[in-house]
């Protein structure tokens, strides 16, 4: 059986609860369980004799089973097994006397206590690597990792002196000569009673080959309550032997000779196809291959060696069973590499394809009506808006599509920006379609563009579709759109349903671009019936760093709008320690004194209800990101959320909260904290203080249908429900000019981005404004850290940039931070600006000399996948 990337785990791994609990992970290939990276690597387990133990510190040595005996526990369930190894013969080898040490297992179960004493029967060689301690005055392992070695190694005793090597630096495994077990051998005798042990299986072959294993480095990987990282670790180890790995790899960059640590082949119970096992004389070169011919490299042959990378299939071996701790990095650092080229070799395609498109010239004409619509604002434009407004015109005036990206904070008058556009597509005689993430913002957009250009000469037509109207207001949006009279369109994703036609579509306006992917803007793009593209502007209030806009908009040109238009006062921003009952009554004191003053306040909570566990739609997540979440959740994550203890990453992500600050343990499962605050609770608990007596609330959740948020929205607007409680369906858009107050519970937990963007809701009217953060991060912890960063600061680019280097790039870009697929996992924006910039001069110049990859394939087929695999574009917070 031929094994590829694409290959289904489903139809190697015969164990069908582990198939279950990888899926639970993201992992569903061979692909995705290579690429389903180990945050952290052991330290290599150094070899110590008995005699040279420390209590406390990690330690493997080789030694023999003397004794062995089972009790059971009298005082409560249960037995424990004791077993007594004496290391005399590796103690020599160590220059020390011989000791014996005491091996102690503690289990309920009498199956797995049969089958720990069925492995450690006396006489049984062994290697053994833990934690030694003392009880009663005797040296003791709880719970080692125990290796059995099979009897009869030929040449007992010869080459212990290897060991001896490192004796003198305490690490005898890792001092001297690269490969200090390779001449190593069993010195010890065979197991006794060799006719019950004849279907015994051991674990390695000699002891130089379980040293080997014990003391390596060993990745560590984000884990669930369904399966552990070391069963990750085996599963990959696995796919990696079916796939032509027989040796690790090392510093060379070859596979190692027979004399290094090999990979162990799984066993049937795991397995179901193993390749190549009918030769089991493979060499170390032949599995070399065999792993290359299943693994292609995707760099240019070129690229590699001007770089000094590995292989991709080295890199893989490398991470998931690294020689050292040096060997981990380095691989990690091709495969950072290969994410830079690939991603960079993407954006400059479609930014080449692009120019070869066709689009419809829209120049500017004389008493253009962008010219009245920029006289009639009662306010001056800034030189930002200016500058963006005249570097667009340039834009349209081109016969060749526009792809522009607009980024500006919160209230920096973006929408002026999207308006002028629009208004000179249309006055070249073309529509132009504003596109809105939820209705309640598209809404917002028709009623406030419909009052500015109600005085414009000749009158434009605004219409609005949504996916909630009636179906005759629908039919009649549909029929204006479809007629091609010169006007302006805003719609929600309705506009990239099958019915929507707009046939003489020029300019297409994105409004917080990254909740819609590449398939629904490619939708967009289609719809014209002349065969060109519309000209495109996608805009954001998400903060992005430059450095991060330039690698993930690399195909687009970017404009920063960074002044605030004149009468908007700063947000005062207070972080409160929900603990502080005080500080949290005058909180709420305060609320309520700006409401008797008339203004309103918003009460975020990152929870529709107490019990709710999974993703609501609208909550905060992105639809497109929050798709993705959906993917990790639903495949079937058994794992506890944060409201009942220790959760997975793919289980957190189902929460309806970009909450990308995960804490893990050394398991790589994540700590359990506080349940999150939900809506119902805090709304009921609210109205129950004395402070908001005589005070209507409105509840708003991704849950309530759209007619519903309308009318939410519009009760708080007027003041009939000036006490709002919601998710996060408010971070975008919503635009209240009355909104002077905004409390965010469990502020701990969301990313700085999606918290700027919250605080963005208020003050919008020019007046006095304040943003509560309430927080239950202990004292001195990076939870507390970050709030200081948003605390102490305005400014959407020094946010963005902080929550960059808190989270690292694999959380902001792409799907990576939102558990489902992504082609960066590694790549980080901040860190590795440089590599980034180095990739794409590399990959401009292999476009110049090919430009469709005609001599690339592997790489094609990546660039091909990238693109498919990062359709929300940057941030869902």
């Amino acid at each position: 059986m031929s094994i590829t990337m694409d290959t289904t785990l489903a139809s190697l791994v015969t164990n069908k609860r582990r198939v279950s609990a990888l899926k639970s992970l993201g992992i569903v290939t061979v692909g995705d369980a290579l690429t389903y990276y180990p945050f952290r690597v052991t330290e290599p387990v150094p070899l110590r004799a008995i005699r040279e133990a420390a209590p406390g510190q990690q330690m493997a040595f080789a030694a023999v089973i003397r004794d062995m005996r089972v009790v059971p526990m009298n005082a409560r369930r249960g037995y424990r097994l004791e077993a007594t190894v004496d290391d005399a013969d590796f103690a020599r080898s160590r220059r020390v006397p011989g000791s014996t040490a005491r091996l102690t297992f503690f289990s309920y179960r009498k199956s797995y206590v049969d089958w720990v004493s069925m492995r450690l029967r006396a006489g049984t060689s062994v290697v053994v690597s833990g934690m030694p301690s003392e009880y009663m005055g005797q040296l003791q392992f709880t719970h080692p990792e125990i290796l059995t070695v099979a009897p009869g190694s030929a040449g007992a005793g010869a080459g212990l002196e290897g060991y001896a090597r490192g004796a003198a630096s305490g690490n005898g495994a890792f001092a001297g000569s690269t490969d200090p077990y390779a001449s190593v051998q069993s010195a010890y005798p065979p197991a006794a009673a060799a006719s019950s042990g004849a279907a015994l299986k051991y674990d390695a072959d000699t002891v130089q080959e379980a040293l080997t294993r014990v003391c390596r480095p060993r990745p560590v990987y984000h884990a669930s309550s369904r399966i552990s990282s070391e069963h990750i670790h085996e599963t990959i180890l696995g796919l990696l032997w079916m796939m032509g790995a027989r040796t690790s790899s090392t510093p060379d960059g070859q596979l190692a000779g027979a004399g290094s640590a090999g990979i162990v082949a799984p066993t049937t119970d795991t397995i179901a196809v193993q390749n190549g096992e009918e030769n089991s004389g493979t060499t170390a070169e032949s599995g070399a291959e065999a792993l290359s011919q299943s693994i292609p490299d995707v760099l240019p042959e070129s690229v590699r060696k001007a770089k000094n990378l590995m292989h991709r299939a080295e890199a893989f071996l490398a991470i998931h069973d690294p020689a050292s701790t040096t060997r981990f990095k380095e691989a990690i650092e091709t495969l950072r590499y290969e994410e830079a080229f690939v991603s960079q070799t993407s954006l400059l395609k479609a930014r080449s394809h692009a120019h070869k498109s066709a689009a419809h010239s829209c120049p500017l004409v004389t008493d253009s009506l962008r010219d009245q619509f920029i006289a009639s604002l009662p306010f001056s434009l800034t030189a930002g808006q200016q500058q963006v407004i005249h570097d667009i015109a340039a834009d349209l005036a081109h016969d060749w599509p526009m792809q522009r990206l607009l980024q500006g904070e919160v209230g920096s008058g973006k929408t002026v920006v999207a308006l002028a556009a629009m208004l000179q597509a249309v006055d070249a005689g073309y529509q132009a379609v504003l596109v809105a993430p939820t209705q309640v913002l598209a809404e917002q957009h028709a009623e406030t563009i419909g009052r500015m250009v109600e005085q414009l000469k000749p009158a434009i037509p605004v219409t609005l579709l949504t996916g909630g109207m009636k179906l005759a207001a629908r039919r009649k949006a549909l029929a204006a759109a479809s007629s091609g009279e010169p006007g302006i369109i805003v719609a929600t994703h309705a506009a990239f349903s099958k019915t929507f036609q707009a046939p003489h579509l020029a300019l297409v306006v994105i409004d917080e671009q990254h909740r819609f992917g590449v398939e629904q803007r490619e939708s967009l793009n289609a719809k014209t019936d002349d065969g060109t593209t519309p000209h495109l502007l996608v805009m954001t209030a998400t903060p992005i760093p430059r450095t991060a806009a330039m690698t993930w908009f690399g195909d687009l040109d970017i404009s920063w709008l960074t002044e605030l238009p004149g009468g908007r006062k700063p947000i005062r921003t207070v972080v409160v320690n929900e603990a502080d009952a005080a500080t949290m009554g005058r909180m709420f004191a305060h609320i309520r004194a700006r409401v008797d003053a008339g203004e309103r306040a918003y009460i975020v909570c990152p929870r529709i209800d107490a019990d709710d566990e999974g993703n609501e739609g609208g909550s905060g997540v992105s639809s497109a990101a929050g798709s993705a979440r959906g993917r990790a959740a639903a495949s079937g994550s058994s794992a506890r959320t944060a409201a009942g203890g220790r959760a997975t990453r793919a289980a957190a992500d189902a929460i309806g909260i970009d909450d990308p600050y995960e804490t893990f343990d050394e398991n790589g499962e994540t700590v359990a904290r506080p349940p999150l605050h939900a809506v119902a609770e805090i709304a009921d608990r609210l109205q129950r203080l004395p402070q908001f007596q005589g005070i209507r609330f409105a509840t708003l959740t991704g849950r309530d249908k759209d007619d519903v948020k309308t009318q939410v929205m519009a009760d708080f607007a007027g003041g009939e429900t000036p006490i709002l409680v919601s998710t996060t369906v408010i971070e975008v858009g919503v635009d209240v000019k009355q909104a002077s107050c905004i409390v965010i519970f469990d502020a701990d937990r969301y990313g700085l981005s999606q918290l700027h963007q919250l605080r963005g809701r208020v003050g919008r009217g020019g007046t006095n404004s304040w943003a509560f953060l309430v927080s239950r991060a202990e004292p001195g912890s990076p939870a507390e850290q970050r709030l200081e960063v948003i605390h102490h600061s305005l400014d959407g680019a020094e946010i963005a940039q902080a929550d960059l280097e808190f989270r690292g790039a694999g959380d902001v870009l792409g799907d990576a931070q939102s558990g489902g697929k992504s082609s960066l996992k590694l790549l980080r924006v901040v860190k590795d600006a440089d590599m980034i910039a180095d990739a794409r001069t590399r990959a401009e110049q292999l476009l110049a000399a090919d430009p469709e990859l005609a001599d690339e394939v592997q790489l094609a087929g990546a660039v091909l996948d990238f693109t498919r695999g990062n359709e929300t574009f940057l941030t869902s917070s």
